[in-house]
């Protein structure tokens, strides 16, 4: 029995990691026990994981009840610097534990400078016994910069594969999505948005949706942007162009408004990798994506290119036509499944490996 704490455990993709039952996995699902996340000092939203407990040496060193063999980590540790992280990754090696991490992100998507995200990745790149990445791109970054040969494992499906086998709705438009979010830092809608009318307006069945988080408007939140938000909805005034503002979508409305859109265009100056991505693929909607980070590495999409401080109109309008005339096919639910149990399999087989080099 391998106990792995994971940082988080109750995230979708950690959680993917897992075998689905009844596939047939060549381990049975006890052999690897995954442990729930540790409440956080303070829970400020029902399910709250973060600050994780788990990358904070003198709580670790203070538990008597918390045991685990291997602690692999995805996302959270910005909280910590690397002084903190290298005293947790010490604390580790002190009690024969193993390291186990993902790079899901190799500049942080919440940040233009990715200075103190590097410096984190430093510590626990170099600590970990073993580092896993979602691309072979990624990896050769990994290996350029540290040394390092991670092992290359895909993302896992991110809608509940029980969802994908629902059916489209038939439509006979094209609706090119656009969704700002909060605009996260990463993000720069107001950039493409006159290149992604063009590219509407050159189909002949094509409409343009932008949907924006009500946070961007609400004074108290803290993604309020008055100026970008008023920008963005001035686009109401286009004829072709349908711009909502709302709550974040939970995760059913999320699945929905996949299926409204025919392509979701991800408007990325700087980034790594996408589960947003792994959701259009669940639900067949084409992925036009900047050429920033590993998305072409990740999955089919239509690339175009953009990055901190570029971006290509043209590219844009172009690659838009091509999710025009290449439709795209949802992911079959038992491919996912079955990509599920290799996945699984892969993680048990790192699990042991790390555990028995520490006996």
């Amino acid at each position: 029995m391998i106990r792995v704490a994971s940082v988080p455990s109750s995230h979708v993709y950690v959680q993917h990691l897992q075998p689905v039952r009844g596939h047939g996995a060549a381990f049975t699902p006890e052999s690897v026990t995954l442990l729930p996340d540790p409440p956080p000092v303070r829970v400020d939203v029902p399910g709250q994981w973060w600050p994780p407990r788990l990358l904070d040496a003198q709580w670790l060193a203070e538990q008597t009840d918390v045991r685990f063999d291997v602690l692999h980590v995805h996302f959270g540790f910005e909280s910590f610097g690397p002084e903190e992280l290298a005293r947790t990754v010490e604390h580790l090696r002190t009690h024969r534990q193993a390291l186990v991490l993902t790079v899901h992100d190799l500049h942080n998507p919440h940040v233009a400078d990715n200075t103190d995200h590097l410096r984190q990745l430093d510590v626990l790149v170099r600590g970990a016994d073993a580092v896993i990445t979602l691309t072979e791109g990624a990896a050769a970054w990994i290996h350029d910069r540290w040394g390092v040969r991670a092992t290359v494992v895909e993302h896992p499906h991110v809608v509940p594969l029980e969802r994908m086998k629902c059916a489209r709705p038939r439509s006979d438009s094209f609706v090119i999505g656009v969704h700002a979010k909060n605009l996260r830092s990463n993000m720069d809608p107001l950039a493409v948005m006159d290149a992604v009318i063009e590219a509407a307006r050159s189909l002949p069945d094509a409409t343009v949706r932008l949907d924006i988080d009500e946070d961007v408007f609400e004074s108290t939140s803290h993604w309020y942007s008055p100026t970008a938000g008023a920008k963005l909805w001035d686009y109401n005034m286009f004829p072709d162009v349908d711009v909502r503002v709302h709550r974040r979508f939970d995760d059913d409305a999320l699945w929905d408004y996949l299926t409204e859109i025919d392509v979701s265009l991800l408007p990325y100056r700087f980034g790594t990798h996408s589960g947003w991505l792994e959701a259009c693929r669940d639900l067949g909607t084409a992925v036009v994506a900047s050429d920033c980070g590993f998305y072409a590495d990740q999955a089919p999409v239509h690339s175009f290119r953009m990055g901190i401080d570029s971006f290509d109109a043209a590219g844009l309008v172009a690659a838009v036509r091509a999710a025009h005339d290449d439709r795209t096919p949802a992911l079959d639910s038992d491919v996912r499944a079955q990509q599920r149990r290799t996945i699984a399999e892969t993680h048990a087989a790192i699990y042991s490996a790390v555990t028995k080099e520490m006996r």
